[in-house]
Parts: C-alpha cells; sequence; structure tokens
C-alpha cells in the first residue's frame, strides 16, 4: 500500500480525536502536469502523471445530520450540516471537502453526517495539487461509506464543481483526471473534450524531479482566472472569422492562428499562441514516448517553458532560472514550470540514476541565487486514487 506509515498516522489520530475506528478510507495522489499547460480548460490535451505523493481521507458515520472534518497535519476541525451546505466565508480548507459533499448529495440522499479526517504528504503550494488529492479522497471516501455508486469520470467533474463553486477556482479537470487515472511508470494523455482518457509508457529508468521554490504568489486565483477569460475571448474571436464552428482553442490549428494573430488584441494573441502551440506539443510528444523517443519528448518541455514565460506570461524569475540551470544538469532530459505557474514548482524529467545529482545541484544553484533553499524531490509516476481496505 502507497504511504502506509502516513496512512497509519492518519488511523491512530482519527480514533484518539473521535474515540472510534474509521471504518473507510481512501486515497489520492497529486499530479505532475509534464506537457500541456493550461490546455484543460481549453478542452484541449495534457500528458500528466499521478505521483507518488498524495493524500488520505478517513470516515466513520455519524449519529446525526452533522458533518466533521479535521485537517489531520494542524488538528483544526471545521463542521457543517449536510441541510444547509454551502462555502465557508473564512475561504478555508473545508471547502474543498463542503464542495465535494455537495456534488454528491446531489446525486443520491445522503442519510446522515460523518465523522472525517484527512492527511497526506503533497507539500501545500507547490504546484502538486494537494487540493484535488483532497477531493477526490473525499469523494471516493465518502461515496464508499454512503454507498454512491459514480463513474471516475464523474467524481472528476463533482470534484471540479467543488473548486468551482466553493473555493472560487476556475479550474480545469487536469487535476482531478490525473488523479483517478494514473497508472505505475506511465503517463496520463487526456482529451478534455471527451474525457477520453490513455496512457503511455514513460519507462522505468526515468523519473521527475520536482523543485519547489516556495514561491507564493498572491494572486495566483485571479491570474489564473484572467488567462481563462483572455483565452474565451481569444475563442470568440476565432469564431467571427473561421468559417466553421469553434468551441474551444483546441478547433484552432497553428497555421490558422499565425494566419490571424495580426488582427487580434495582444494579449489574446499571446495567450492564444500558447494554448495552441501546447496542444500540438502534446500530440507530438505522445507519439513519442509510444515510440520510446524520450530525448525528443524532453526537448518538448522545454520549449513549453519557453512558451508560457513568453506567451502565457504565468512563470516568474524563480521558475525560468531553474528551467534554465536544469538545461545544463547531465542527466536532465527537460524541464518546464509545472501546474498552474506564477511560482510553485518546476518538473524536469531524468534518469533515475542522475536523479540525486541533479536534486543537489539545482538546490544548490537556486540557495546562491536567491539566498534560500529550493526543496527537491524525485518522484515516480505512480497509481491513481482507490479505496483502502479500513484497518481491523
Amino acid at each position: 500500500m502507497v504511504n502506509e506509515v502516513v496512512y497509519n498516522e492518519l488511523a491512530a489520530k482519527f480514533f484518539e480525536h473521535y474515540g472510534i475506528r474509521h471504518v473507510v478510507g481512501a486515497y489520492a495522489p497529486g499530479r505532475a502536469e509534464v506537457l500541456g499547460n493550461h490546455t484543460d480548460y481549453n478542452e484541449g490535451y495534457v500528458l500528466s502523471a499521478a505521483i507518488n505523493l498524495g493524500t488520505f481521507f478517513v470516515a466513520a458515520p455519524a449519529a446525526d445530520q452533522s458533518c466533521r472534518i479535521v485537517a489531520g497535519d494542524l488538528m483544526e476541525e471545521e463542521s457543517l450540516e449536510l441541510t444547509s451546505l454551502a462555502p465557508s466565508g473564512t475561504g478555508s480548507w473545508s471547502n474543498y471537502v463542503r464542495g465535494v459533499v455537495a456534488g454528491l448529495r446531489a446525486r443520491e440522499e445522503i442519510p446522515h453526517g460523518f465523522l472525517g479526517m484527512f492527511f497526506g504528504n503533497i507539500p501545500l503550494g507547490s504546484g502538486l495539487s494537494s487540493s484535488a488529492a483532497l477531493e477526490v479522497s473525499t469523494g471516493l471516501a465518502l461515496a464508499a461509506l454512503y454507498d454512491i455508486e459514480v463513474s471516475r469520470q464523474c467524481m472528476a467533474r463533482i470534484c471540479q464543481t467543488a473548486e468551482h463553486e466553493y473555493a472560487g477556482v476556475k479550474c480545469g479537470l487536469l487535476d482531478q483526471v490525473t488523479s483517478l487515472f494514473g497508472l505505475e511508470d506511465r503517463l496520463v494523455m487526456t482529451d478534455f473534450r471527451t474525457l477520453e482518457v490513455s496512457t503511455v509508457p514513460l519507462g522505468t529508468e526515468y523519473c521527475l524531479v520536482i523543485c519547489d521554490t516556495a514561491v507564493k504568489h498572491s494572486l495566483v486565483e485571479s491570474e489564473y482566472n484572467d488567462r481563462r477569460q483572455t483565452c474565451r475571448k481569444a475563442v470568440d474571436f476565432f469564431a467571427s472569422v473561421l468559417d466553421r464552428p469553434v468551441i474551444a482553442l483546441r478547433d484552432v490549428a497553428w497555421s490558422e492562428f499565425e494566419s490571424r494573430r495580426g488582427e487580434m488584441e495582444p494579449v489574446a494573441a499571446k495567450r492564444a499562441a500558447h494554448v495552441v502551440s501546447e496542444n500540438e506539443r502534446v500530440v507530438r510528444g505522445k507519439q513519442l514516448l509510444a515510440g520510446g523517443e524520450v530525448e525528443a519528448f524532453g526537448k518538448l518541455m522545454f520549449e513549453s517553458h519557453q512558451s508560457s514565460r513568453t506567451n502565457f506570461e504565468n512563470s516568474c524569475p524563480e521558475l525560468d532560472f531553474l528551467v534554465d540551470r536544469a538545461a545544463g544538469v547531465p542527466g536532465v532530459i527537460g524541464a518546464k514550470l509545472c501546474g498552474g505557474g506564477f511560482g510553485g514548482s518546476i518538473v524536469a524529467l531524468a534518469h533515475r540514476r542522475d536523479a540525486d545529482v541533479i536534486r543537489q545541484a539545482l538546490a544548490s544553484a537556486y540557495e546562491k541565487e536567491f539566498g534560500h533553499p529550493c526543496v527537491t524531490r524525485a518522484i515516480l509516476p505512480a497509481a491513481g486514487a482507490h479505496i483502502i481496505e479500513a484497518m481491523a
């Protein structure tokens, strides 16, 4: 079982706090977006990896309609009532749980409350999607507790809606889908128009090196939502000038973009340039990995970061420094920012045999440049979210 020590610690905390044992538990991994940055909500393609870091959620039934939720790291508790579900005005972590409960309740009646607790080892703010891991583990555990049957695609949408309506972030489905569909030593290829999911081999000799800048941009959510709105403006433009339906930027070919970019508002043109070219990189990347051409795939990662830096403008000096430095470290095959950007982490594709040397080289260079450490981790593509049998 993944992260057994973490799970056992959570089980002990649950028993100590509530005085009873949990009856169901679920695990959901974080994710690393490997290629396909900000393409998910543009109905495009993404190659991503569920990672060997994640979040556990355990629960037991309550005797009434009240629901108690504890964040196991801080031992902070919040409560909610099934009859009056609403976002917390404080914008707390409980909103992710509240939104998932609301989504399950909309599908089927929930007869009673629950006692819940979650705990994991995904660093907050690192760009590895601790929020989606919390949503998905909550959804799986509570669906099991209440015997609610939910497909994985439907669970992803429930969790996405929770983030939209309860946390206020208009995210795509990348984080939730990756967490649900990951496989060991493989990347998840997702078509975000059809939600068709497949996997492609990465190979057992490769790993991902995550470098966390610890930069937490104060305007991440507003910047993210702004990028979505600007992409929508670009879609409206192409829908008005192309003689066929354009529903999302996924429908625009690079040749069509280039022929029309001079007519576009400059910022919208830059955002569209990134998304349209990024979709083409993902499709090409899948072909390269299927053919075992990992080195060529790595070049696409560097191209992706350059596009994020100049066109989508969701990078920052710390991320740029790490990617630039990674390009010169032996054993690094490709590198780019990971996730929403504006801070957080980069992901580097590397040979496993070189991972420790790469981590040390990047951490040392970062501290010398910025005066504080950069947390680095070698992670592996891992299995997706699943129910864990409750301990006897």
